[in-house]
Order: structure tokens, then sequence, then C-alpha cells
């Protein structure tokens, strides 16, 4: 399943209150290390192992209420939510750091 866009507010709290592991990169397009990750976290959200995880990215520029509210100093930033709650944060483009971050996700299901 490609890696969804959240940009309203109000759209990801309901997501990470969904119950569901829900992974969120939070990144900016002048971000150089955020491109490089980027084809990381696709491969990850088109396993059909991972399909119970769910993925989204926020722009931190168009999505500044959120970046705020997340309180998102550095780029990128990857969190597992679940029930609302942080459960792992990662910060920079580690792949391997990443891939354990979604498996402690799916452990979540």
């Amino acid at each position: 399943m490609p890696v969804k866009v959240l940009s309203k507010f109000d759209e990801f709290q309901t997501i990470i209150n969904s119950g569901e592991p829900v992974v969120i990169d939070f990144w900016a397009t002048w971000c150089g290390p955020c491109k490089m990750i980027s084809p990381i976290l696709e491969q990850l959200s088109d396993s059909p192992d991972l399909s119970k995880v769910q993925f989204y990215k926020v722009d931190v520029d168009e999505a500044e209420e959120i970046a705020k509210d997340q309180q998102i100093k550095a780029m990128p930033t990857f969190r597992l939510y679940k029930d609302g709650k942080i459960v792992k944060e990662l910060v920079g483009a580690n792949a391997g750091a990443l891939q354990g971050l979604v498996s402690e996700g799916l452990s979540l299901v």
C-alpha cells in the first residue's frame, strides 16, 4: 500500500487514534536525507508482510500545525504511533533503524 500524505490536523488526530500501528514520516522537500530514505519507506509500505501497518508522510512546511503540535525539530523524523501515543521515534535517515521501527509496529497488531 502506498504511503499516504497527511496535511490536515483533524485527519492526523483520527489516524493516530485509529487503534492500528501507524508510521509517520515527518519530512521536508528541501531535506536531502529525507529524499534519500523516501524510497526505503515506499518499499516497506509496499511489502505484503507489513500490510497491517499504516504508512503516512507529513510535509512539515505544508502541515505546520501538525509539525508544531508534535514538536518536530529535525527531518526526517519517523514516529510509530498506536492508540494516539508515540511508541517509538527515529530521527535521521537510517534504513536499518527504520526497518526496526516498522517491525516494532507489526508486533503491535
